[in-house]
């Protein structure tokens, strides 16, 4: 272990480096000038400091604040010695951060008993420090565990549902990615990108209520069967809601929210505005995007260039005109997503 000293005074910093180093296992560090251990301080962690008061340039009272104001010497016992009985001086000192006092001139017993003290609680707090570091690791480990196998079935349920509807021709994983490149657009955390990222692959997942019928139907839907398949955006909310992850709630405002639009026109609850969820926003345009420009048996494909031109032309009709701007300045990430590959094959 290593101890820092610190006294202007030559004979008694050497006086006082040999009663800690008679203590036992204990490096010495012994220093007149106290800026020169302020920075041997930054490049050793030391697991005791012994601080003279009166000193030139810097006091005792100053070093020790300095000294508390870094992360490795947060805990570490720092005892004062001081010839000054003055209370406003030691309560100074222990608002900077002291632990312990000592007399100048201490007896040789009495500073060894109390040095060997604070060693043995330096020692403990170091191991309590290593246990709860090790702790922070395992907890960190297992969560980000979880959070892989939350990811792993989100992306393995939304496959399903894939083949529920029909469609194995990655859909969902467009989606998924055309909203990432919106949320990123808009200037939102990379956190909240990559779980809107996550979320949204489910946004569809009330479809597995929807009947074969009706969900598989090749030609257009009948009044009374669109108004069943409206419901899959309820029953997703609804199979998703109240869930303890935040991923999960997350991935229900969106199953919930991504048929409304903007100007309140949209179901199931006819929201309009910045009363719909961001990521229900986001996803409605992907959603749209990727519907337009893929083949479905009851639909021909939109070109790429016109499936751009109707999500501007819907700006503050059905879609956000903010998130229309972010889709349409992220157009180069989305042609590559679509086409996988550079956006200059469009014209190829």
């Amino acid at each position: 272990m290593r101890a820092l000293i610190v006294d202007d005074s030559v004979s008694m910093l050497s006086h006082m480096k040999s009663l800690v180093e008679s203590t036992g296992d204990l490096s010495c560090f012994a220093y007149t000038d106290p800026v020169r251990a302020l920075d041997a301080a930054r490049t050793t962690t030391f697991d005791i400091a012994l601080i003279d008061y009166n000193m030139p340039v810097m006091d005792g009272i100053e070093l020790i604040r300095c000294l508390r104001d870094m992360p490795d010497y947060a805990q570490v016992p720092i005892v004062m010695i001081t010839t000054s009985i003055d209370e406003d001086v030691r309560i100074r000192a222990l608002e900077a951060g002291a632990t312990d006092f000592l007399p100048k001139s201490p007896l040789a017993a009495e500073l060894k008993v109390r040095v060997r003290n604070l060693i043995k609680m330096s020692s403990a707090v170091r191991k309590l420090n290593d246990q709860a570091a090790s702790l922070a690791q395992d907890v960190e480990a297992a969560t980000r565990a979880l959070l892989v196998r939350e990811e792993e079935m989100i992306f393995r349920l939304s496959l399903a549902l894939e083949y529920r509807d029909n469609d194995t021709g990655g859909h969902t994983l467009r989606v998924a990615a055309y909203s990432q490149v919106i949320a990123q657009r808009l200037g939102l955390r990379p956190a909240t990108c990559r779980a809107i990222f996550l979320a949204s692959p489910l946004h569809d997942v009330g479809k597995v209520a929807i009947p074969d019928a009706i969900l598989l139907k090749p030609g257009r839907l009948d009044t009374e069967e669109f108004e069943i398949i409206k419901g899959h955006a309820t029953i997703g909310e609804r199979i998703l809601g109240g869930s303890s992850s935040d991923l999960i709630q997350l991935a229900a405002e969106i199953a919930g929210g991504h048929h409304e639009r903007w100007d309140g026109s949209g179901y199931p609850l006819g929201l309009a505005g910045h009363m719909i969820p961001l990521a229900a926003r986001i996803v409605a345009i992907a959603d749209v995007f990727d519907a337009l420009t893929t083949d479905r048996p009851y639909k021909t494909t939109m070109s790429i260039e016109d499936a751009l031109a109707y999500i501007e032309n819907e700006r503050a009709r059905h879609f956000d005109p903010t998130c229309v701007d972010a889709f349409l300045a992220g157009r180069d990430d989305i042609l590559i997503i679509k086409l996988g590959t550079r956006p200059d094959a469009m014209a190829a």
